[in-house]
């Protein structure tokens, strides 16, 4: 387990992304920092990806790190679909930290 928190933030699409580790979970979370000028999400709206410790789990998205889940999926890119739909972005925009790309099955 580490305590360390990995962010990376991408400039000029208003979106940053937080990868962290807790004890059962590895978590990704993004969060509308400035709102896009093509997206009508507001400043705060979150979305999240978490898979188990181990790494083969699927992944599941949830509103934010620790809500409930919304869905499963086996494919990193496709959780990342539906977190780009949750924050009304491109899948293109979202930024991912280096310690999350390998997250998915």
């Amino acid at each position: 387990m580490t305590d360390e928190t990995v962010t990376a933030e991408e400039h000029g699409n208003g979106i940053r992304a937080t990868y962290d580790e807790t004890e059962t979970e590895r978590r990704l979370e993004f969060s509308v920092v400035t709102p896009d000028a093509e997206s009508s999400a507001g400043a705060g709206t979150t979305a999240a990806i978490a898979q188990n410790r181990e790494g083969y789990a699927m992944l599941k998205v949830r509103p934010t790190a620790d809500g409930d889940e919304l869905e499963r999926y086996y494919g990193f890119d496709m959780a990342l679909d539906h977190v780009a739909e949750l924050l009304e972005v491109s899948p293109g925009a979202l930024p991912v930290p280096e310690a999350a790309a390998d997250m998915g099955m």
